[in-house]
């Protein structure tokens, strides 16, 4: 639709009809479904938004339909994640072998697998599309276009910033992704960043609409993230009570980067041949993405750095036993090469563990440095050991801080903003299509 623009008798008008209109939010995740466990494969941070954010609309009475890609025969077609959310699962090119970057050659039969849901209902189904990452803004855009409602996008990572801060051995973001992203963010009628360095790297390096590109950060389950027994933590891990615990939680691939933490834990024991006595580096987590072309490069390295005795490997774990994870930590590492915010980050701070992380992305955000944890400029295998060493030092207030830093993220705070959000989204939206001589809704 033709973009015009706005007079305040029609903005007005616009907002008047906004909550009639948004009554279902449509929320689109192709590549990986809210119903995977975070933590390998393309799970992660953003299975996590989506769950979380979708779950807290319900509860203000927001009907949420996420449509993502089915991956096997057994998947139902419709599953309840939580009451007055569905995940609908779209047959879109085989269930099994396809890797992200093969998604797109299946995006027009997902599409036509969400046009042809929405078409059961009455028109206005709808009020808001909700598209997460540039595959999904690319059914986004054509669904916007036939149902009349606005796109909301949130890109998560960015092709561009990605390819800026490439890990070693990790290959470039294709053209087609980064030709892809331009258009979304050329079609949507808003942008969520997580963080404003994240706003403003979508305005500068994409031409994006200063005035429809908002900065809304991603929260934490504070309830489920909260402080705990650091004994009783690392008994139900079977963690020596006395060990100094480093763990990194994440998928294991390159641009994580949890090669970063051996080699620095590495250096911490040749400096101190006694810390081996008690020194625990925990990963948690399983291959992804293009580490999944050496899914034991990590246990090769800790070979190779001779500390394969203190280096200990759990599987993606549930919120729950994540929690212990993070509470048994002295210190939780993120070393990232790029990260657009760092959930993980968040999530171990809520339980009082400081985090070590790379000064990228949203990190600087998710990690108040000096007073939640410590954020490293760069990779450097001696400045990743000091800053490790002073952080399991200065635990006990950093601790404290880590606790406070998060307290003041919520998915509450994330959901209203988005909500609101979709509001001025409708809202402006609907006075477009006044001014064109258009119904407000769909």
């Amino acid at each position: 639709m033709p973009r015009a623009r706005q007079n305040a008798v029609g903005f007005d008008f616009g907002r008047s009809v906004a909550g009639r209109l948004l009554r279902r939010v449509c929320v689109l995740s192709v590549h990986t479904s809210p119903l995977e466990q975070p933590g390998t494969g393309d799970a992660g941070g953003m299975n996590v938004y989506i769950a979380e954010t979708a779950t807290r609309m319900a509860q203000r009475g927001v009907a949420v339909e996420i449509f993502t890609r089915a991956t096997s025969s057994d998947q139902p077609p419709v599953v309840e994640l939580a009451p007055g959310v569905l995940v609908r699962h779209v047959t879109a090119g085989p269930f099994e072998g396809l890797s992200k970057n093969d998604l797109p050659s299946q995006l027009c039969a997902f599409t036509a697998g969400v046009l042809r849901a929405e078409a059961r209902h009455e028109p206005g189904h709808f009020g808001v599309v909700h598209s997460h990452y540039w595959l999904s803004g690319q059914v986004g855009w054509l669904a916007r276009d036939r149902w009349g409602v606005p796109l909301v996008h949130t890109a998560h990572t960015l092709a561009r910033v990605k390819n800026a801060a490439l890990a070693e051995g990790e290959p470039p973001e294709p053209m087609i992704r980064v030709i892809g992203e331009d258009q979304v963010v050329a079609e949507a009628d808003r942008l969520v960043a997580n963080t404003e360095t994240e706003a403003h790297q979508l305005i500068e390096l994409y031409g994006a609409d200063r005035r429809r590109t908002v900065a809304i950060p991603p929260g934490v389950d504070l309830t489920r993230f909260r402080p705990g027994d650091r004994v009783a933590a690392r008994a139900v891990l079977g963690l020596p009570s006395d060990a100094l615990v480093l763990a990194f939680v994440g998928r294991i691939q390159p641009l994580k980067a949890p090669d970063v933490l051996l080699r620095a834990a590495a250096e911490m024991l040749a400096r101190d041949p006694e810390l081996r006595t008690r020194l625990v580096v925990l990963v948690v987590g399983g291959p992804s993405g293009s580490g999944l072309t050496e899914p034991k490069s990590l246990q090769l390295l800790a070979e190779s750095l001779g500390i394969t005795d203190v280096l200990r490997f759990l599987p993606p774990q549930p919120a729950d036993a994540l929690a212990e994870v993070y509470r048994a930590a002295d210190v939780v590492a993120v070393p990232s090469h790029n990260e657009s915010f760092g959930l993980v980050a968040l999530e171990a701070q809520a339980c009082g563990t400081p985090v070590v992380a790379a000064r990228v992305g949203g990190l600087p955000v998710a990690v108040a440095d000096g007073r939640s944890g410590l954020l490293v400029d760069g990779h450097g295998t001696a400045d990743w050991a000091d800053a490790l060493l002073a952080a399991t030092r200065e635990r006990e207030r950093l601790s404290a801080g880590a606790v406070a830093h998060a307290s003041g993220f919520s998915w509450d705070r994330t959901t209203d903003a988005l909500l609101a959000t979709y509001t001025d989204a409708v809202a402006e939206f609907a006075a477009a299509r006044m001014d064109l001589g258009l119904p407000a809704g769909a």
